[in-house]
Order: C-alpha cells, then sequence, then structure tokens
C-alpha cells in the first residue's frame, strides 16, 4: 500500500538572518485503535500505511499470536486499501485507522491490561521486564559479517525512504541479510512501529524466525526495539543511535549483536562481537 502523501503547510523560517513565508511538509501521525477479537485491546500512534503489518508484527511481539495460524480473522477498512492473501480480511469496518484481529484459539499470552503506545514507546503490554524476558530464547551463533558490510546499510536503508526525504520526521528499520542485501524496509513516526511492520511481513510471508538477518533502524536502540528483535529470532541489530544500558543488558543476556552509532565508517558494537570478521 502507498503511504499518504504527507501533508503540506506553511511555515515562517528563520535563516540567515531574515525571515521568510515558506511551503514545507509535515509527517502524518495518526492514533489506531487495535481489537482483539471485537474488544479494544491498544490505541497505537503511528503513520498510516502497513496497518495489517503493524498489527500482526506488534501481537507478535507480545506473544499473543506467534504464528499465523493463530489469527482467524482480521477486519479493517475497505479505505485503507490493505489486503493479505495470507489471511482472511474482511474489509467492512467503517473507521480506517481501526483494526480488529480475532483469533482462532485462546491467546499463547493473555493481555493482562489494554495497551497505549506512543509514537516513542513500543513495550505496550508488559507490566514487568520479566514479562517481556519470559517468552525470549538465547540466539544461537552466526552468521558472520564483513564489519566493512555494516556501514553501507544505513545509506541503502535511507534510499528508500521517500518519504522521511521529504519529512525529515520518520523512522525507518531496514532488514537485510548477511550479504546486505535488502530484505524489507519500512517507515513510521515511531522506530517500534517501523520494526513491528517489518517483523508483520515476516510473518506474513512465512520467513520467522530470521535467524541469517541483519535489523537496522534510525535512532536510538532502545530496550523495546532489542526485545521485539530478538523475538523475530534476528541476531544482529544495528542502530544509528545510542543503545540504553538495559539494551545492552538484554543483548548480552540473549547472545544478540548489538551496534551502535552506526555513522560513516564508524559504529561500536556492545554485545556478542563474535558475530564480526575480525
Amino acid at each position: 500500500m502507498a503511504k499518504p502523501p504527507a501533508p503540506g503547510i506553511r511555515i515562517s523560517k528563520w535563516s540567515s538572518g531574515e525571515w521568510s513565508d515558506v511551503p514545507d511538509a509535515v509527517v502524518t501521525e495518526e492514533p489506531l485503535q487495535l481489537m482483539l477479537d471485537g474488544r479494544p485491546l491498544s490505541v497505537v500512534m503511528r503513520t498510516p500505511g502497513e496497518d495489517i503489518e503493524l498489527a500482526l508484527g506488534l501481537m507478535f511481539a507480545e506473544g499473543i499470536a506467534r504464528s499465523l495460524e493463530d489469527v482467524r480473522l482480521m477486519r479493517i477498512s475497505a479505505e485503507s486499501g490493505e489486503t493479505a492473501s495470507e489471511i482472511t480480511i474482511d474489509a467492512s469496518i467503517v473507521d480506517s485507522n481501526q483494526v480488529d484481529i480475532h483469533l482462532a484459539r485462546a491467546p499463547r499470552r493473555k493481555p493482562e491490561r489494554s495497551m497505549l503506545a506512543s509514537s516513542a514507546c513500543g513495550v505496550c503490554g508488559a507490566v514487568l521486564i520479566e514479562d517481556l524476558r519470559r517468552d525470549l530464547a538465547e540466539l544461537r551463533a552466526g552468521p558472520v559479517i564483513d564489519p566493512a558490510l555494516l556501514t553501507g546499510l544505513v545509506e541503502r536503508m535511507r534510499s528508500g525512504q521517500g518519504v522521511f526525504e521529504r519529512t525529515g520526521g520518520l523512522h525507518a528499520a531496514g532488514l537485510f541479510d548477511p550479504s546486505g542485501e535488502l530484505i524489507c524496509m519500512r517507515e513510521d513516526i515511531g522506530r517500534h512501529n517501523a520494526v513491528d511492520k517489518v517483523v508483520g511481513r515476516m510473518l506474513l510471508d512465512g520467513r520467522l524466525p530470521m535467524r541469517d538477518a541483519i535489523l537496522v533502524v534510525s535512532g536510538r536502540a532502545g530496550y523495546e526495539i532489542v526485545q521485539k528483535s530478538i523475538t523475530a529470532g534476528i541476531p544482529v541489530l544495528a542502530a544509528v543511535g545510542a543503545p540504553s544500558s538495559l539494551a545492552v543488558a538484554l543483548s548480552r543476556e540473549f547472545n544478540q549483536t548489538l551496534i551502535g552509532f552506526l555513522r560513516g565508517e564508524r559504529f561500536n558494537v556492545y554485545a556478542a562481537p563474535d558475530r564480526l570478521a575480525r
């Protein structure tokens, strides 16, 4: 599905000691009401587009659904224009900012409370940190990656960020194979939403867990990004920004290679450096 164009507005700009009235574009942010079996579950602030992937990726990260067999039906608005051949879609919902997931069986992990996700926070339904850890498994060794390969991945990801080029306001998550080929790239105002969209796409394609993949994210590597990527089986996570202390601790605990400050020809490795060739 094509993303909606970035809204055009007029702004006042100060440059070189002078004011000017100029056109500008801002990124779209709208609430998405997630429903589970017809009942409200979560409100996610996101950039419209790939809402099916976003919903499935979030359900996967939360442990509510871990395969397409867990999902019986998804209800969305026909206005969204989204389809998924892998899942039965009922395009009867009037509100285009709503997705209703109907499970084929009782959820693997029952939501403990309503979830609220802003565009800045991606850990939605877990009450305790230990609750997030309980579904994670240590990642196996490999693949071994040429460190020089990593330095070009951010630019490859950025080259596909059409909305970012117009607004400068979107985060991105890019999934690459060990040779640096782009598998999937998604944008969103929330970096964790972009990750959920990538994971949702891989779930739809039957490619989880992604045991030989590299995930590159714009911005920092927070705990929620690490948790979501480990859940998807991704062994290497690289961020343009800094990792948090909790992100480093979790990556080390579950043997995920964590890279921060991936800029230009430099980066730092905070966990599991053995996957990078010496």
